[in-house]
């Protein structure tokens, strides 16, 4: 074989493969597979969170086989390549036979193979009158035609039913017109632009002005599908596009601006409706269309569709009382500040940076009956996403989170609430901490005096870090001890000396620092008999230790009744939380004016259009191949003798109820009047 034969051989053989069914299953199977894990498996979601979900290792594994934008991924793409082309092939293989077979009636079928075909049979006709048979044909929907053969020998050759052979040009055209569009929204040219450099993803975090034009794509963009936030009063002319571990810009042919944004609550307070009143100005010629944009209702302009995804903040006004925690006898100074914004806090002389967060209306969490996995409120709150128990929803009003950073750049997460939490009775501020964004909240519950105030409650924790007020509560512990008949005017000294000694150790670090100093001065088997002595004390004193705050301040006294000495415990545990709640002030939302953000995503898929054809196409190629059956019938006439024979392209019950039909009906026809 030279080498001109081996070439056209390997040509032949590749032709063969790509134009075979095999091969084309073998893609459909491929791309099918794809399909379901691009479906189960969140698309376009920035890569920190699938590290976050799946861990370094199959991150990596995933990330390499591009599970995390399987539609646009060059390899997916590149299976569709393949398949149109290999459709495409097919087509142009098995088509030329087919267009064959539905044009040709088959009238040269010899008599042999009429009379040995499974739905054949002759009989003796009395009057043969073509005519007639030819009217029969007609009206049974066949087409004919009539051969002549030697000595007197008549053929007719009719067929019904060769639309269907359109069902298979149908559906392999479907195939190749839906994986064009497929291809034209997967957006290959600028996978191919990516792969040769020419288009970069921007991986920092900058101003969106200052992304160089390697990020940038212009509105001639084939497709795309990008998001963007937009503040109330607010416009945007660029879209984000999720791009591996970066992103890109798209360019906007018109501006997009939100005059308002429209959201209805359930009586749980979850969103029951949510919608955008927009306008879009065209940058060309300055048209403006004004619309409302509703969850699946898009507003289409230029090709490009609006819809409504989500909402948010959109930088509200703040404003908080801030309590200096390190004179919390002072009163609390006005701080105002924006949510989605970062403004510098100095306070003990120290420079700190705010970073806010979201400011949230509605806080939705579980507070149904806990199980003995959950036991109390703090640890359901700590992640609302866990479900262990029965649901019980329930709105905690308006919260905002923020960070406080240092000057070495450490930071600390909070989440403060402001409405007053009701718990068992009692009212609570409840301020949530956290070091690591991967930690769950840790949650302070400040008590609230009888006017729903902090105030009392910073007097008393200003009071407990306070050792000039001790010597007055302890003698005041010890009088009443005395009075009380526990202890006699011997030991009142020493018993004074033992409640400043709790108060100093409680003031170092709170129940912490009760429990370091009986770890490291008690012996073991008297440490808890010692606890319980400390925290008797501890519980006694809180209440003289008030009663002196108040006194020192001009208040009036507190009530002397179970539910104000339950405020005096709750007051201690609190104390005891604020030493590790890591900030120099502690910031009381008192009030908000809501600016809210719509997340609109803008979608350009021209494709769609070629995709939704192909599935027409395929519906009717699918209908046309199972539901048209392809009929012919062969009458032989050779004098007084005549042979009907029938096939089809289906064998079924049908086919011998028609065939006897068929054979009765001229039987009848050709009996003769």
């Amino acid at each position: 074989m030279n080498k001109n034969q081996r070439r056209h051989s390997t040509v032949h053989a590749l032709y063969e493969l790509l134009s075979s069914m095999r091969f084309a299953i073998g893609l459909l199977t491929i791309l099918a597979i794809a399909s379901v894990i691009g479906t189960v498996l969140k698309q376009n979601e920035p890569y920190p969170n699938y590290a976050f979900e799946f861990g370094q290792f199959w991150f990596q594994a995933f990330e390499r086989l591009g599970l995390f934008d399987v539609y646009h991924s060059g390899w997916f793409l590149t299976i569709l390549a393949f398949l149109v082309l290999s459709t495409t092939l097919c087509v142009l293989r098995n088509g030329p036979g087919f267009i064959k077979q539905m044009r040709s009636f088959r009238e040269k079928a010899s008599d042999g193979s009429l009379a040995a075909m499974a739905h054949s049979t002759a009989f003796t006709a009395e009057q043969a009158d073509p005519q007639r048979l030819y009217g029969y044909l007609q009206a049974q929907g066949f087409r004919w035609r009539e051969t002549e053969r030697g000595s007197g020998v008549r053929l007719i050759a009719a067929k019904k039913g060769a639309a269907g052979k359109l069902g298979y040009f149908f559906a392999h055209i479907a195939l190749i017109v839906i994986c064009v569009g497929g291809l034209i929204d997967g957006n290959l040219p600028l996978k191919l632009a990516e792969m040769a450099g020419r288009i970069v993803p921007e991986t920092r975090d900058i101003p969106q002005s200052q992304i160089p034009a390697a990020s940038r794509l212009s509105t001639a963009n084939l497709s795309f599908r990008g998001n963007v936030n937009i503040a109330e009063g607010k416009s945007a002319d660029v879209t984000f596009l999720n791009s591996g571990n970066g992103y890109l810009v798209q360019e906007l042919p018109f501006i997009v601006s939100l005059k308002k944004f429209h959201v209805d609550y359930y009586s749980n307070g979850m969103p029951k409706l949510f919608a955008s009143d927009i306008v879009v100005t065209d940058k060309a010629t300055g048209k403006r269309t004004e619309a409302t944009v509703k969850v699946n209702h898009p507003l289409i302009v230029d090709g490009v569709a609006i819809y409504q995804s989500s909402f948010g903040d959109g930088g509200s006004p703040l404003r908080f009382s801030a309590w200096n925690l390190a004179a919390p006898q002072a009163a609390p100074v006005p701080l105002a500040g924006v949510s989605m914004s970062s403004q510098p806090l100095r306070a003990n002389g120290k420079d700190y940076t705010l970073e806010f967060g979201e400011l949230r209306v509605f806080n939705i969490e579980n507070i149904g009956k806990p199980d003995a996995a959950d036991p109390t409120l703090r640890q359901r709150m700590q992640d609302a996403r866990e479900v262990k128990h029965e649901k019980s929803l329930r709105n905690f009003g308006p919260s905002v989170s923020f960070k406080l950073r240092d000057a070495q750049g450490q930071a600390v997460e909070y989440l403060h609430y402001m409405a007053p939490i009701e718990q068992d009775g009692a009212q609570y501020l409840m301020a949530g901490m956290r070091r690591t964004p991967a930690e769950p909240f840790q949650y302070l519950r400040l008590p609230l005096d009888d006017d729903m105030k902090l105030d009392r409650f910073m007097r008393l924790y200003a009071a407990l870090r306070d050792p000039a007020l001790y010597d007055e509560a302890a003698a005041r512990a010890a009088s009443k001890a005395q009075q009380g008949g526990v202890i006699d005017a011997k030991l009142a000294r020493q018993f004074g000396d033992s409640v400043k000694g709790v108060l100093q150790r409680f003031s170092d670090n709170g129940f912490a620092g009760l429990e370091k100093f009986l770890d490291e001065r008690v012996p073991a088997d008297k440490r808890q008999a010692v606890a319980q002595t400390y925290i008797k004390i501890l519980q006694g004193a809180v209440i003289d230790v008030m009663a002196v705050a108040d006194e020192k301040a001009g208040a009036k006294p507190l009530a002397a009744d179970a539910a104000h000495y339950r405020f005096l415990l709750d007051g201690l545990v609190a104390a005891s939380g604020l030493h590790d709640y890591g900030a120099p002030v502690f910031l009381q939302l008192d009030g908000f004016d809501q600016v809210q953000s719509s997340g609109l995503q803008l979608t350009r898929s021209p494709g769609k259009i070629l995709v939704y054809l192909g599935s027409v196409l395929l519906v009717l190629g699918i209908v046309l191949m199972f539901y048209v059956r392809e009929l012919r019938l062969w009458i032989r006439l050779d004098g007084r003798h005549l042979r009907v024979a029938m096939t089809s392209n289906r064998h079924n019950r049908d086919l011998d109820t028609d065939f006897q039909r068929h054979v009765d009906a001229i039987q009848h026809l050709t009996r003769g009047a």
